[in-house]
């Protein structure tokens, strides 16, 4: 087994986690499903989840990757070997579903952070604030290869960011996570000067009782809590696997999602009291930070400054988390074909990448791309994870990697809610999601 190098400490980890899980779920994701799902309703039944998840899912994603050493493919076999040596070879197969789940979403990731420089690049110029966003958006995302240099930057940075694994992960998240929360508090305060404003943090921050009983809201409410903390079977694995014995995963994984959670309300303390306030649609979904933000970044004072303030941190969030797609497959790849040195897998990566995804660029191709993989690959992924570490891997062996560096050991009940709770979720949100495809 080739020696890995580590996270050089907790804080680092816990950026470079965060850095995953803050995304494009977090800063359009979450404010959109909180507009179209009751609002304060919403709210409650993601942080029940997001509480779950936490001390139970991530908890053992961390612990497996951890005592495997190594990512997807390797944890996969690992934890099917415990049970019987045999079937090591089967969960190292069922591995590559959740690890193609990642390599996909890096595509489609990558088609959006491009989008989002160019967005930038219109505020550096200023042309974004003299014209029709929307004909302006229509403009260039249905055009072939109209963000081409964009793409190409986003790939090969974001590659190079990777070449010397988890420091080279921790240290640029070191920079890009502090900066991305700096920016969308500043967003926050400036939008609560915004006149209407205050109807939004209502909305946000009641809710009647009667909203819970909407199986919906607690549905979508599960869905974005998986996909905000990563926990998809296979990113946060890798990341797992750099860490120390000495290291308490399960207080890790709390900090983690105290973080992510942060970053998710941050942005909803932008978004929706801004569109409040302008009487724009909260629920409009990508459209926001491409339509929608920039219309309300014209009427403000200082609109240039905060558009690009808001570009660079949206680039830092999608950098960071398409940082972590790329070195769950990279790693896995090497422990798959060990000859194969690094540089020359991250090649391989930023070719795929590329030629894929050049030929989805226009902003209608990779939609649906991205629908059929979280529609179908990520959850599919994230419950053959679950069962996985709670079926079918060794409880001994998960309980006491799961102990290692912990104050106080993990007792049967924190493994029975991964197996009677965690388990069930994981596999409701896999057949609804399947259902609403075929029904709709």
């Amino acid at each position: 087994m080739r020696e890995k190098k580590q996270f050089s400490s907790r804080w680092g980890f816990v950026l470079s986690a965060v850095g995953s899980a803050v995304g494009m779920a977090n800063v359009w994701g979450f404010p959109s499903k909180m507009g179209k799902y009751g609002g304060g309703a919403f709210l409650v039944a993601y942080l029940l989840f997001i509480a779950l998840f936490s001390v139970v899912g991530l908890t053992a994603e961390y612990s497996v990757g951890r005592r495997a050493h190594t990512g997807t493919l390797g944890a996969y076999e690992m934890a099917w070997a415990s049970r019987r040596k045999g079937l090591g070879k089967a969960g190292g197969v069922l591995g590559w579903l959740p690890l193609a789940g990642s390599m996909c979403i890096a595509i489609g990731y990558a088609a959006i952070i491009a989008y989002v420089l160019k967005a930038f690049a219109s505020s550096i110029s200023g042309s974004l604030m003299h014209v029709d966003t929307n004909e302006w958006f229509v403009g260039f995302s249905e055009t072939d290869y109209s963000v081409l240099p964009f793409h190409i930057i986003v790939v090969v940075g974001t590659l190079l960011t990777l070449f010397l694994g988890a420091k080279s992960i921790e240290k640029t998240n070191k920079v890009m996570m502090p900066i991305f929360f700096i920016i969308f508090v500043i967003l926050a305060v400036r939008v609560a000067f915004l006149p209407g404003a205050a109807e939004g943090y209502r909305y946000m921050f009641s809710f009647r009782w009667e909203e819970l009983m909407d199986p919906m809201v607690w549905v979508w409410a599960m869905g974005q809590a998986f996909f905000s903390l990563s926990i998809t079977g296979s990113g946060m694995i890798v990341y797992g696997a750099y860490l120390d014995k000495k290291m308490d995963v399960g207080a890790l994984a709390r900090q983690t999602a105290l973080f992510d959670t942060i970053a998710a309300l941050v942005a909803a303390l932008v978004i929706i009291p801004a569109c409040f306030a302008y009487g724009l649609d909260v629920g409009s979904g990508p459209s926001l930070l491409f339509v929608t933000l920039p219309r309300i970044l014209q009427d403000i004072p200082l609109g240039q400054v905060f558009a690009i303030i808001l570009y660079i941190a949206m680039a830092f969030a999608g950098v960071s988390s398409l940082q972590n797609m790329f070195e769950a497959v990279g790693e896995s790849l090497q422990h798959r074909f060990p000859k194969l040195a690094r540089t020359v897998v991250l090649v391989i990566l930023g070719v795929i990448c590329l030629g894929i995804g050049l030929n989805m660029e226009p902003i209608f191709k990779w939609g649906p791309w991205m629908d059929v993989v979280s529609i179908y690959i990520i959850p599919i992924g994230a419950t053959l994870g679950a069962v996985s570490w709670f079926w079918i891997m060794r409880r001994e062996e998960l309980m006491d990697e799961v102990g290692q560096g912990a104050k106080k050991a993990p007792s049967r009940v924190w493994y029975n809610v991964g197996r009677f709770v965690y388990v069930p979720c994981a596999i409701i949100l896999c057949c609804v999601a399947l259902f609403m495809k075929v029904a709709f």
